[in-house]
C-alpha cells in the first residue's frame, strides 16, 4: 500500500525507520511465519513488477547485522551509509537546538558540554537536556534556570549510546558488506548478477 501510494505521488521518498524490526533475517525468529511474510512482501514491493521509478526508498537501523541479507544486496538498497556519531561541533549544534527554549544559567557552557559528550548521538543529547531540565524542576518546582550542576547530574544519568566497541562493530560490519558485494558467493558462478 505504501509503495503504491509512493508511485502515485512520485517523485516521493519512502522512509522506513528501524527496518530491523519489520525485516529481520529470516529464520532468526520462531514466529508463525509473519516476519517472513513481511520480509517477502517488502522484497516484492521493492523489486516488484511495477517500477519504483522516481521513488526513493531509504531505511535506517541501529542493528544492520539482523536485517535480512536479501534487502542488503545490490539493486535493493544500493547505498549503505554509516552515519557516525556527531563531532564536537555537531554536538554543540544539537545542544543549541535542544536548549533553545530552555532558560540557561550563566554558568552553562555549551562548548564545554559538547566536549564532555563524546559518543552521544542526537537522541542522547535530547535526553540529556530533558534530564537537566527535570533535575532543575525536581530540585525546585519554581526553578527559573537550568544550571551547570543540573547538566552534570544529568550526565551521570544519561549515558552515550555508542562507545569504541560499538564503533568497531559498525566499521567491521561495513567492511563485511563491502566484501560481500564485491566477491561472488561460493555457491554462485563468478559472473552472477545479484539483486
Amino acid at each position: 500500500m505504501i509503495f503504491k501510494k509512493a508511485r502515485q505521488a512520485s517523485p516521493s521518498i519512502v522512509f522506513i525507520d528501524e527496518i530491523d524490526s519489520i525485516a529481520p533475517r529470516r529464520g532468526l525468529q520462531t514466529s508463525s511465519g509473519v516476519t517472513e511474510r513481511i520480509v517477502n512482501q517488502l522484497l516484492t514491493s521493492i523489486d516488484g513488477l511495477e517500477s519504483l521509478e522516481r521513488v526513493l526508498v531509504i531505511a535506517a537501523t541501529n542493528r544492520p547485522d539482523i536485517v535480512d541479507e536479501a534487502l542488503l544486496r545490490t539493486g535493493r538498497f544500493d547505498r549503505l551509509l554509516f552515519v557516525e556519531p556527531p563531532t564536537v561541533a555537531g554536538r554543540l549544534e544539537i545542544l543549541k537546538v535542544h536548549t533553545r527554549s530552555m532558560p540557561l544559567a550563566e554558568d552553562v557552557d555549551l562548548n564545554a558540554l559538547a566536549a564532555k559528550t563524546d559518543g552521544y548521538v542526537g537522541s542522547d543529547i535530547a535526553a540529556l537536556c530533558r534530564e537537566a531540565g527535570l533535575t532543575a524542576i525536581r530540585e525546585n518546582l519554581k526553578a527559573s534556570k537550568v544550571t551547570r550542576t543540573h547538566f552534570e547530574t544529568a550526565l551521570k544519568q544519561v549515558r552515550p549510546s555508542i562507545d569504541a566497541e560499538g564503533l568497531k562493530f559498525y566499521s567491521e560490519f561495513e567492511r563485511h558488506l563491502q566484501r560481500e558485494r564485491v566477491a561472488p558467493r561460493r555457491d554462485e558462478p563468478a559472473g552472477a548478477i545479484y539483486r
